[in-house]
């Protein structure tokens, strides 16, 4: 995958970038070509060997017509809840490094959850802050909306996420306890007989 100038790329973990130059350095007496990127929320410069892009996870942003997609997965009721810290724990840092967006989408509700019912250690903690700052800031640069605005629909499409979380776990315990009774009364009526 090659990117040209002004190309908006995500580096994993750092956000959204645009593409400012394509140059060739050397380097310790090697010379490759690098990309030369503006990172968009600290104005800062990264260099990205072009060699190497498929190794560090730099993508492309979404596009204009993905965004509403993304709202409906941010609002699905889908979520995984590990009770195991580490293994929730490794299970977010490898979706972090993926640099998938669907990726960061995961970790902010999965995380957003469980920060509801308990507490979150000081490094899950970070990594929700971090989740939700990649997933704004890309769509608010994609959308050309204000990051606030686009926080406050991220908000909303959690909200509807946990409600038909709820929803779904209210569903399964009813149909479970209607199961119970069931078989109970399937019984009772073999004893009787």
């Amino acid at each position: 995958m090659a990117f040209e100038v002004g190309d908006k790329v995500i580096y994993p973990n750092h956000g959204l970038g645009i593409v400012e130059t394509i140059e060739e350095k050397t380097i310790m007496g090697t010379t490759c070509g690098f990309y030369m990127l503006r990172m968009a929320s600290s104005d800062t410069t990264v260099l990205v060997p072009v060699d190497n892009i498929e190794g560090v996870g730099l993508r492309r942003a979404v596009g204009d017509d993905e965004i509403a997609r993304l709202y409906t997965l941010l609002g699905n009721g889908k979520i995984d809840s590990h009770q195991n810290w580490k293994g929730r724990f490794k299970d977010n840092s490898d979706k972090m490094r993926s640099g998938s967006i669907q990726d960061a989408i995961d970790v902010l509700k999965n995380l957003t959850f469980l920060s509801r019912s308990k507490s979150l250690s000081f490094r899950e903690k970070r990594m929700l802050d971090r989740a939700k700052f990649l997933v704004v800031s890309e769509i608010s640069e994609v959308a050309q909306e204000a990051s606030e605005a686009v926080e406050e629909r991220v908000d909303r499409a959690l909200e509807r996420c946990f409600a038909a979380k709820a929803r779904a776990a209210a569903r399964a315990k009813t149909a479970k306890a209607s199961a119970r009774s069931g078989s109970r009364r399937t019984s009772r009526a073999v004893r009787a007989s």
